[in-house]
């Protein structure tokens, strides 16, 4: 028997499989949840001891649930958000809390560094992508500028799975689909980009901090130490490279081919589909990023899903069956109302100023199954303008796999399919992330990929399928044109089209 952990490090927690690779099968899930400070100026922060703190927490659990001795676990992967700045000291201490995929206080030295690298195009030719404030890239820049005297302990950069690796194996090292997310990683070329760093600090420091890069079937190496003792495991334990979020829920959606798309409702929004071969961008707000398959994963991301639909829901006082029963309650359009839906700034389209705000109301309109209808249109039609730049670059649709907190909402898929015009399904086990990690665990034992296991292990659900009712989705195309052009009139900086 061959067991092996998954473990995704998000936002608001750390979730951990269990899994049984002979016979295919999930043993057990568990979570522990996170921090989060946060400020009105954008700030969102956590420290990343917090992760391990979760980490172990949420593994000695899966392994109570499962009655196992962690004695017989094989290897360990893991899926952490993305883009995440945890900088250490030559000692390996963290110098100060990590700043976050969400964070963005650091706008101003997002647009100071993308003048320095000449632009959209600059960027784009440098990088393969356009840098966005959310990378890790101006976070490093914001540090400088605000922190120097952090900035001169700098010794090492990691991501936040990059420092769960670091915890448990005590090596540095990245993989190239979670680097791709830095703003500091030439994408078409798969290696460090000396000249963005060079942007950033002059001398070789910068550049220096960054650690060796591995592929999907490498091993990052095996647990060791005070990680080896709090999780009770044997000897030589696997590590594998692990990855970002969106690269690890690819593989545990079994999204490996051309064709399907990977679409989550979780805190923030993100579309993303495999590709053999970079992505002409058409459009610079897709993340032409690296899978972590050993191909690309060109990927659209949203800061405001779930995070809105809460805020509307904690203001109406409602639980999330009274919830979902006012959107079954409500109908397509909200009536003439459209949702902003911008608490958080947004990324795309390109607001990390941008605000929430609510249009069109008025005494007919203005209840509450309207409001609970209008912002889950706004985070779906967010979605849609991302799936649309998409399918503007050539990438065609077959079906959407819907995962996060949202596709647990049967009405919710049905907007998606409508609002879409795709089928959707659901996997069978939602943490997508963690299940991921486990798959690629596997794959470092043996150090090739199997996209078998995949097959094996990533099962649909067939009561979550959803298609498209064809008068549902005109009305929601006219409602998401509604949309589009109260964006545009809000933010004529966009130039969006109808």
């Amino acid at each position: 028997m061959s067991i092996v952990v998954g473990v995704d490090c998000g936002t608001q927690g750390t979730k951990v499989v269990l899994v049984d690779t002979t016979d295919s099968s999930v043993l057990a899930e568990s979570s522990a949840a996170h921090e989060l400070i946060s400020g009105s100026n954008g700030k969102r922060e956590q420290n990343p001891i917090w992760w391990v703190d979760a980490m172990v927490c949420a593994f000695h659990q899966v392994v109570d649930k499962a009655n196992i001795d962690p004695k017989q676990i094989d290897a360990i992967g893991i899926s952490g958000q993305q883009h995440g700045f945890v900088a250490l000291d030559s000692d390996g201490n963290v110098i100060r809390n990590a700043k976050l995929w969400c964070d963005t206080e650091t706008a101003p030295e997002n647009a100071e560094l993308l003048a320095l690298i000449g632009g959209e195009c600059g960027s784009i030719d440098k990088l393969g992508l356009r840098i966005e404030t959310g990378y890790t890239a101006s976070k490093i820049l914001w540090m400088k500028n605000h922190e120097p005297e952090n900035f001169a302990k700098l010794a090492h950069i990691l991501l936040p799975h990059d420092y769960l690796n670091y915890w448990l194996t005590g090596e540095f090292s990245a993989d190239y689909g979670d680097a791709s997310g830095t703003g500091l990683f030439d994408v078409r070329n798969r290696c460090w980009d000396y000249h963005t760093c060079s942007l950033i600090d002059p001398t070789d420091r910068l550049f220096n901090s960054l650690p060796p890069l591995n592929s999907s079937e490498q091993s990052a190496g095996i647990v060791v130490g005070e990680a080896k003792a709090k999780l009770g495991l044997r000897d030589n334990v696997v590590v594998s490279s692990g990855g970002g979020d969106n690269m690890m829920g690819a593989i545990g959606t079994g999204n490996v081919k051309n064709g399907i798309i990977t679409m989550s409702l979780g805190t923030s929004g993100t579309i993303y589909t495999f590709s053999d071969k970079p992505v002409e961008l058409k459009h610079p707000s897709i993340a032409n990023f690296c899978s972590s398959s050993n191909g690309w994963l060109p990927l659209i991301c949203t800061m405001n899903v779930t995070s809105a639909t809460t805020l509307v829901q904690e203001l109406l006082s409602m639980n999330l069956t009274e919830f979902n029963n006012s959107l079954s309650n409500s109908k397509i359009g909200s009536g003439n109302i459209s949702f902003l839906q911008f608490f958080n700034g947004e990324r795309v389209p390109a607001l990390p100023n941008g605000t929430a705000s609510i249009h069109g109301l008025d005494s007919s309109n203005f209840n509450r199954d309207n409001l609970v209808r209008a912002v889950v249109e706004g985070a779906t039609y967010g979605l849609r303008y991302g799936l649309d730049l998409l399918r503007d670059a050539g990438i065609s649709i077959e079906q959407i796999r819907l995962i996060g907190g949202g596709s647990k909402s049967e009405q919710w898929r049905q907007i998606i399919a409508d609002t879409m015009n795709a089928e959707v399904i659901c996997p069978e086990n939602g943490e997508a992330g963690a299940l991921g990690a486990a798959i690629q665990a596997y794959w470092a034992l043996s150090g090739e990929i199997d996209f078998n296991i995949i097959e094996q292990l990533v099962l649909l659900d067939e009561n979550s399928r959803t298609l498209p009712i064809p008068k549902n989705v005109d009305l929601n195309d006219s409602a998401y044109r509604r949309y589009i052009e109260t964006l545009g009139s809000q933010y004529p900086e966009l130039m969006v089209e109808v």
